[in-house]
């Protein structure tokens, strides 16, 4: 598997909100995570880092060879649960840091099958040769609105309440998590993304980049994207081609 990853603070914020990790299991799987952290800036920065690590070193304990689907989900269920709780707690014994959280959107890459679980509105795709599917869900109040036929898709790009989201890990002592099992095919790529790269690429230009440019170069490329088209969010990128 080819991986390309990369984070950037972006062309306004001051700070880098956003954390992510990726890397190799036993079996030579790939496990990948990106959260985005809000509640300021200190918060939001923990919020993220802390998830990154535990969601990460729950998973390369846990994990082991010949895993079923079952087992798969509850690893990934588990190890976002036991963040969710690390961070609710962290926030409920420090004042300054009351309300913090974030996104997370975590991958487990094996052989020819993705498996998915997130919660917030940092994303994962698979794009192939001739199509970008967005796998997950944003959990968002625009989202809400688009599945109620209150606003069309188009009309939420732009919509004022487009970042506020409707679950966050560490803001409450539980959490829902959705989960997904996603076959792919040789050539497929899959990409995890913060909010930073999809308010300021859209989809096609997504999918140009994952395939024209070289695997272990779409981060840079897409993250460069962003940039040039105001880069008004911290952006991270995750890309694992098969």
């Amino acid at each position: 598997m080819k991986i390309s990853a990369k984070t950037d603070t972006g062309k306004v914020r001051s700070s880098n909100q956003d954390s992510y990790s990726v890397f190799d299991l036993a079996d030579g799987s790939v496990m990948a995570v990106v959260c985005d952290g809000m509640g300021g800036a200190k918060g939001g920065n923990i919020a993220s880092e802390a998830a990154v690590r535990i969601i990460s070193e729950k998973i390369k304990s846990g994990f082991h060879e010949g895993m079923n689907e079952n087992s798969m989900r509850l690893l990934l269920s588990s190890a976002i649960e036991s963040a969710n709780g690390s961070i609710f707690s962290m926030s409920c014994d420090n004042d300054e840091l009351s309300g913090m959280g974030t996104t997370v959107v975590c991958a487990i890459i094996k052989n020819d099958t993705a498996f998915i679980a997130n919660a917030g509105d940092s994303r994962l795709y698979i794009v192939d040769n001739n199509k970008i599917s967005q796998i997950t869900t944003d959990h968002s109040i625009v989202q809400m609105m688009v599945d109620n036929g209150e606003i069309t898709p188009e009309e939420a790009k732009d919509h004022p309440k487009k970042n506020v989201i409707t679950r966050a890990l560490g803001v409450d002592n539980s959490l829902r998590i959705d989960y997904a099992r996603e076959e792919l095919k040789d050539g497929d790529t899959v990409l995890l993304c913060t909010d930073g790269l999809t308010n300021f690429v859209d989809d096609a230009s997504i999918l140009n980049v994952c395939n024209t440019c070289d695997a272990y170069q779409i981060a840079d490329e897409l993250i460069g994207l962003a940039n040039e088209n105001g880069g008004g969010d911290n952006v991270t990128v995750v890309s694992v081609s098969v």
